[in-house]
């Protein structure tokens, strides 16, 4: 019989434990506080969906990270959520519908069947924000606001928003009337930055030369904010959604300017699950590949649901930002104590525990490893409970 080591996890899973769980655990409450500050609601929804409702215009690549069961009472396919956004804007349509403007946040697990790259957790601690209802660039500006305030709050300093827009390389292909395959082919060029193949692309494919131009000079476009007004010039004459793109970009680069935060555009983003429709971004720390959060516009993905709103909203792996933050956790000491029968003492840890002191309790009258995270002592002297220092 072949020895298992049972205390071996998967790949990609990872126990927290209990100083960076209380550190995961504070910044979870901290932002939620923030996020209520801002008007923000909570919700929990749940782990487990049906897999129509958690997969609503995500494409191919959510579908591969969703971990699939059967349902044992209804014989339907369910999904292990990937990602919460399609939960929440299901919460929007119908759950919570409102009229107006929504803003809904969110904090929790979710789950995937294969890990989005060699650094990432399979089991990411997901929280953040979601705004619905307003199509106006105001709402970004909250988003991405909202996005800078949370990592200053977490304390990560030296941090980069690399910026984009959909709309930019959408509308370019829109123009171009060619079939979803081929815009499929040329996205999967400009993610690698193909820049010979991306050519050989456009020759075989765009036969109108002032659109092979634009698209050919869309992997040059990418620096910091001056890479806008050269994209101004380029595409002066471009589609309309192309130009009011480029706009929208300009007016949130003037908007969030942050002494704390360099600003990085790219002009060819498209990232994956592909419900994004219009502004996207993401942080990153200096000096460290793993992406903080990220975040952008994603106005159809009610649409399914029966209630196609604007929207736009982030999230942040807690584990992650736990790990990378400059913060400390607050000193929290405790109170060991002896107490076998004694009510004096029973009574007085009580009255502590309620205050918010931490009292651990011996089963022994002897020294043991509890002892060693307190720095105070109870006792009964001469029948008065008395705390002492260590």
């Amino acid at each position: 019989m072949i020895e298992i080591d049972r205390w071996i996890l998967p790949d990609g899973f990872e126990d927290v434990l209990p100083e960076r769980a209380m550190n995961v655990e504070y910044l979870r409450r901290d932002l939620l506080d923030l996020y209520n500050s801002w008007g923000y609601d909570l919700i929990i929804p749940p782990m487990l969906e049906y897999m129509d409702s958690l997969l609503v215009e995500a494409g191919r690549d959510l579908d591969l990270l969703t971990f699939r069961v059967t349902d044992q009472v209804s014989g339907k396919m369910m999904g292990i959520r990937a990602d919460i956004t399609p939960q929440v804007a299901r919460i929007d349509a119908h759950s919570f519908a409102r009229d107006g403007i929504s803003r809904l946040c969110y904090a929790g697990t979710v789950l995937h069947a294969r890990a989005r790259d060699p650094l990432s957790s399979r089991a990411p601690n997901s929280i953040g924000v979601e705004l619905f209802g307003e199509k106006s660039v105001d709402a970004d500006i909250e988003a991405v606001t909202l996005f800078l305030e949370s990592l200053r709050l977490v304390d990560i300093s030296d941090v980069c928003l690399d910026l984009g827009h959909v709309d930019i390389c959408r509308g370019l292909l829109k123009s171009a009337g060619l079939k979803s395959p081929l815009q499929s082919e040329f996205y999967d060029l400009l993610q690698r930055k193909a820049e010979r193949e991306i050519e050989s692309w456009i020759a075989n494919n765009v036969r109108d030369s002032r659109l092979a131009r634009w698209l050919s000079v869309l992997p040059s476009l990418v620096g910091d904010s001056d890479i806008l007004q050269v994209a101004s010039s380029e595409f002066s004459e471009a589609p309309d959604e192309v130009v009011k793109a480029i706009e929208q970009l300009s007016r949130l680069a003037s908007s969030v300017e942050d002494a704390n935060t360099s600003l990085h555009f790219d002009l060819s983003e498209i990232p994956g699950f592909h419900y994004h429709t219009g502004l996207v971004f993401a942080g990153f720390a200096r000096g460290n590949r793993k992406v903080l959060g990220n975040g952008g516009r994603y106005d159809c993905i009610g649409k399914a649901f029966g209630r196609n709103r604007p929207a736009t909203g982030f999230a942040f792996d807690l584990n992650l930002l736990a790990e990378l933050s400059n913060r400390k956790i607050p000193s929290q000491g405790a109170v060991w104590c002896f107490v076998g029968e004694d009510e004096l003492l029973i009574n007085e840890a009580r009255k502590l525990r309620k205050a918010g002191q931490r009292v651990v309790q011996l089963f022994e009258e002897r020294s043991s490893e509890a002892m060693k995270s307190c720095d105070k002592q109870l006792l009964n002297e001469n029948g008065r409970a008395v705390v002492r220092d260590l």
